[in-house]
């Protein structure tokens, strides 16, 4: 059964789906007050895209959009089909000898941090995000226009098992790195030069004690201020691009 259209808004969101997938949208709502550069711009591509454009004022695009936040753009779009799942997209890494690196987030609802992870991994290279089904947000119109359109290309899968997922991985020789605040090593003493897995916890609570229990090692970020800790955006973005430094230069 094919599932019902959903509705992405702002320029980045809208704009990367044009350009990755045009066929799956249906119309493009847009404010036709705005005439400003970036609107013309973003008109003139739907318009090459040959998608359906559709004038509409600032207050149907906000409840279109259940959001204050749409930049005077919104779009109405089928779902684009998961290619991979999480074992192929895997093997397909293993067969052209890429060290992966994976984001795995425990207990993450809120739908701002996940679309901030999801922009954040897509920009420090990882390859996916993973989350439980039952613990986790999904991919809905505010995680889209946060993301700003790495929602459209990171691949995000929630597992039914967030444990045994980590033990699966761990059977592909991937190393399992949790972050906690009282870890007795930093983040800066670890090896992420290697398939890699990082997990993070909600801000607060932090992992669940299976999913601590599951990873193969501990690490925490060293805080030098007043504040306990950071938001688990934040800490996703502080250790995967510590990742990618150690990939590039890696320890002798």
């Amino acid at each position: 059964m094919a599932s019902a259209p959903k509705v992405i808004f702002g320029f980045h969101a809208v704009g990367v789906r044009l350009k990755t997938a045009p066929g799956s949208v249906i119309e493009v709502l847009f404010d036709a007050s705005r005439r400003d550069a970036r609107m013309k711009q973003f008109i003139a591509r739907a318009q090459e895209a040959g998608v359906r454009l559709i004038e509409a004022d600032g207050l149907r695009l906000a409840k279109l959009s259940g959001s204050h936040g749409h930049q005077g753009v919104a779009a109405r779009v089928e779902a684009v089909a998961q290619a991979l799942s999480l074992d192929d997209l895997l093997d397909g890494l293993d067969a052209a000898g890429t060290m992966p690196l994976l984001l795995v987030l425990d207990g993450v609802t809120d739908p701002h941090n996940l679309g901030a992870c999801l922009r954040v991994a897509d920009g420090a290279g990882a390859h996916a995000v993973i989350a439980p089904k039952d613990h986790a947000a999904g991919i809905n119109a505010t995680v889209a226009k946060v993301a700003s359109g790495a929602a459209e290309t990171m691949p995000y899968f929630m597992v039914t098992n967030l444990a045994r997922t980590l033990n699966e991985l761990k059977e592909r020789n991937i190393w399992c790195v949790g972050t906690s605040g009282d870890a007795p090593g930093t983040l800066y003493d670890c090896d992420l030069a290697r398939p890699l897995a990082l997990v993070l916890g909600a801000e607060g609570p932090g992992m669940r004690q299976l999913t601590r229990k599951t990873c193969d090692e501990l690490v925490s970020i060293p805080m030098a201020g007043a504040v306990e800790s950071l938001n688990v955006s934040v800490a996703s973005g502080v250790c995967l691009y510590e990742a990618m430094r150690q990939r590039r230069h890696p320890r002798r």
